[in-house]
């Protein structure tokens, strides 16, 4: 497991301890909680409200689309010019 060093203002360690403390950990352990927790509500790319609704459009065109090998259109295509 990898150790760290980190600044934290006096007051800050301070609450950091009295949780820590009150919820039976030791300070490493609750940074550690608190720093997986915030990690896993990180969003992907792909996550955002306009992102969703962007995929929403794509599948709509798709499904607009004939159905088929879409490869074998695109050749068709390209062999048409």
């Amino acid at each position: 497991m990898a150790k760290v060093l980190v600044s934290l203002s006096d007051e800050l360690l301070r609450r950091v301890d009295r949780i820590a403390r009150a919820r039976g950990l030791s300070r490493s352990a609750y940074l550690a909680e608190l720093a997986a927790r915030d990690a896993a509500r990180v969003e992907g790319p792909g996550t955002s409200p306009a992102a969703r609704r962007a995929l929403s459009k794509l599948d709509d065109l798709f499904e607009e689309g004939p159905p088929g090998d879409s490869t074998a259109a695109i050749r068709a295509e390209r062999d048409a010019r």
